[in-house]
Formats: structure tokens, C-alpha cells, sequence
């Protein structure tokens, strides 16, 4: 992701939608509610993943907008390397299990096995593109309603709506929802019949 995007995400306090935007702004936001003494829960979603975003209130806002600037916690250092590869060209050797008929075909291909499997890595990557822009969206989706309206009626079959790609039926079971349950919720199941559909209006 470029690190110089913003960060969209969606603001709720319970289940009415107050706003969608960049983190930083909608953070402002939420901050103001609970000055002012709002008592609901206040949730951020981001936009892309359907996650939680965690966010500390306490303080003043310019403590809080701190906070979020502050550089996340670095990872574990990682083992290091045994074995061959390239690390330079990010090449990480592992051992794969094939049959002797898989390793002779591979041996007589262009380049040898490794630059072969490499080749049918990507294709079958690019082949299955937009079904996992599909699976995305509709994690995201399942991420996103599974945090917040998980009280609403008729919320597991929704569920089964929604892994089923059957956005009509999600529509129809959802139609009781609160409405910006139901828009965000509409954002990501676009994406999804965008990404299985590209033809479609």
C-alpha cells in the first residue's frame, strides 16, 4: 500500500454511520463525540479490510493524532537464512514434494524447474485475480458486519448470503438493517460483484 494514501475508514457510533474518510479525520471526529458525551460505542472500519481500527481516546485530540503518527512496534528479527537462494532478488529456497514424473517434466522445460514453477505461480495468480479481489471483499465484508451487527435479524443467514456471493438475497435479508450498516456493508459486496462480474452495471 502507498504509505502516503490515507487511510479510508468508516466511523460508527453503535450502528448510525458517522462518516467515512481518512483516518486521521474521522479519529478528529470521534474524539469530538465523546468530548461532547457521546456514549455509544464509538468503531472505526477500514474501508479496504473491514478491520477494527484501534484507536486510544485518551487525552486531548492533539495526543490522541500522536499517537496514531507514532511508528508501529518493528517486527520480530527474523531467523536468519540456511540453505540456498538468492536473497538479493528475494528468492527464499523451500523444499517442494513432487512426484518423479512432475520433477521430469519440469527438467525438460525452459529455464529448469525452478524458473518454471515460478512461471505457473503467476499464471495461476493472475488466472485467479479477480475471484481473490472477490474473496477480499466479501472477508472484508464478513469481517465488518460479524463486529457490528451481529444482533440484527436474520443475521445468519445473511452470513450464508453473503459467502455465497448471493448479493440480491443479502440485500433482501438486510433490508431491516440500520442504513449504515447496510452502505458500508453495500461497499464492500460492490466490490465483490465488480471483481466476479466487470461487465455488470
Amino acid at each position: 500500500m502507498d504509505t502516503n494514501t490515507p487511510q479510508i475508514v468508516a466511523g460508527f457510533a453503535g450502528t448510525e454511520l458517522l462518516g467515512r474518510g481518512p483516518l486521521r479525520e474521522l479519529v478528529a471526529l470521534g474524539k469530538g463525540q465523546l468530548d461532547d458525551g457521546e456514549t455509544r460505542r464509538l468503531a472505526l472500519y477500514d474501508d479496504d479490510s473491514g478491520r477494527v481500527v484501534d484507536v486510544d481516546y485518551d487525552g486531548s485530540l492533539t495526543q490522541v493524532l500522536a499517537r496514531l503518527d507514532a511508528p508501529p512496534e518493528p517486527p520480530p528479527a527474523a531467523e536468519p537464512r540456511r540453505g540456498p537462494g538468492r536473497p538479493r532478488l528475494g528468492v527464499v529456497s523451500r523444499e517442494v514434494s513432487l512426484l518423479p514424473r512432475h520433477w521430469q517434466w519440469l527438467s525438460e522445460q525452459r529455464g529448469g524447474a525452478s524458473a518454471t514453477l515460478r512461471r505457473l505461480v503467476e499464471a495461476a495468480a493472475k488466472a485467479q485475480a479477480p475471484e481473490a479481489r472477490a474473496r477480499k471483499a466479501i472477508d472484508a465484508a464478513h469481517r465488518f458486519i460479524w463486529d457490528i451487527a451481529g444482533d440484527q435479524p436474520d443475521f445468519e443467514e445473511a452470513t450464508r448470503a453473503l459467502f455465497a456471493a448471493d448479493f440480491e438475497r443479502l440485500a433482501d435479508l438486510t433490508l431491516a438493517w440500520p442504513a449504515g450498516i447496510v452502505e458500508q456493508l453495500e461497499r464492500y459486496t460492490a466490490r465483490a460483484g465488480e471483481a466476479l462480474d466487470p461487465h455488470r452495471s
